[in-house]
């Protein structure tokens, strides 16, 4: 159900709105595909991925909303909206006699696009969004901040007086996952698995990456004495769920071990997307509080709680930056 996460605090002034009023609310912005001349499309799609089910599934007796947003994007690749360009303005040269400036093949370059978008493909991408209202945590399965952005744009419009912040932690991710392969001793729900990279801060940006490699060797401890960071360090929180932790603080590769849902009894047919919710949600709603106290806790905006190693405490990145949040 997610193989990513980018999560966020909901404010606290938010209240959550009844659930037929959401669903009526993300109807409104129901998924329409891309018209003729339309770069891009987005809206709201079922989670259950079943035609006229509602636009939010409540899970666990209303403490976590599921939520899907499809993409829909014309592929026009900037070679042939090129070529197009360059038909065109061949044309004015030959009728006119004169080559066309800047601002006229600027102008040409948005007239090729959109005689070329009807002809384009289309592709489609969905992201799922989950909310934990117990815990106020947003958490958006996307590959990248754009994505979760552009998410989380529609779903603030959507959702009147929703605000969302990134999460501060005491410690940085980096130096938490330098400590804890310098060590050999993380937190007692994790283990450190078998992939990591580590990046230099200095000029040369050198990497080295290791990849199902054990890391409790001195080598791993050198590269970290000499100054490099551990940008991702693959983890597993009690034997259940594995994932990759980024020096943003993100969740990738997410992947629940053999036996979790055999465990719980999963059903299968009509609730069986019932039992994965339940199960997916409860798995990560226990996780993610580990993590956060793995990173030194939450840091409230406004306060500035002592670091172990001397190390400032910092907020993690927003979506301005290249990292999302944690």
């Amino acid at each position: 159900m997610f193989k990513n996460l980018i999560v966020f605090r909901i404010a606290p002034e938010w209240t959550p709105p009844p659930l037929a009023g959401l669903d009526a609310e993300l109807a409104k912005a129901a998924f329409v595909p891309c018209g003729a001349s339309q770069p891009q499309s987005m809206g709201w799609v079922p989670p259950r991925g079943q035609a006229h089910s509602t636009y939010v599934e409540s899970v666990d007796g209303g403490r976590h909303w599921l939520l899907r947003l499809m993409v829909e994007r014309k592929m026009l690749p900037a070679s042939v909206v090129k070529r197009r360009v360059e038909e065109m303005a061949a044309q004015i040269e030959q009728a006119t006699g004169r080559k066309p400036g800047k601002k006229e093949r600027g102008e040409l370059k948005d007239q090729a696009t959109l005689e070329l978008l009807p002809m384009a493909f289309t592709r489609q991408s969905a992201l799922q969004l989950w909310l934990d209202l117990e815990q106020r945590l947003l958490c958006v399965d996307a590959g990248s901040a754009k994505a979760a952005d552009e998410a989380l744009s529609l779903l603030v419009r959507t959702l009147d007086g929703l605000a969302l912040a990134p999460l501060h932690t005491a410690q940085s991710p980096a130096q938490v996952m330098s400590d804890w392969l310098v060590s050999g001793e993380p937190p007692v729900v994790f283990s450190v698995d078998r992939e990591c990279e580590l990046k230099s801060a200095d000029e040369m940006k050198s990497v080295v990456r290791y990849a199902r490699h054990p890391l409790d060797i001195e080598e791993v401890r050198a590269h970290i004495a000499q100054g490099k960071r551990p940008t991702r360090l693959a983890l597993t929180w009690g034997g259940r769920v594995s994932f990759v932790l980024t020096e943003a603080g993100t969740l990738k590769k997410l992947d629940f071990l053999d036996g979790v849902f055999e465990s719980q009894g999963a059903p299968k047919g009509e609730d069986e997307f019932d039992a994965d919710a339940a199960i997916t949600t409860g798995e990560l709603g226990r996780l993610l509080p580990d993590l956060i106290d793995a990173l030194g806790g939450e840091q409230l905006p406004g306060s500035a709680a002592p670091v172990e190693g001397g190390a400032t405490a910092s907020p993690l990145p927003t979506l301005a930056d290249d990292g999302p949040p944690f």
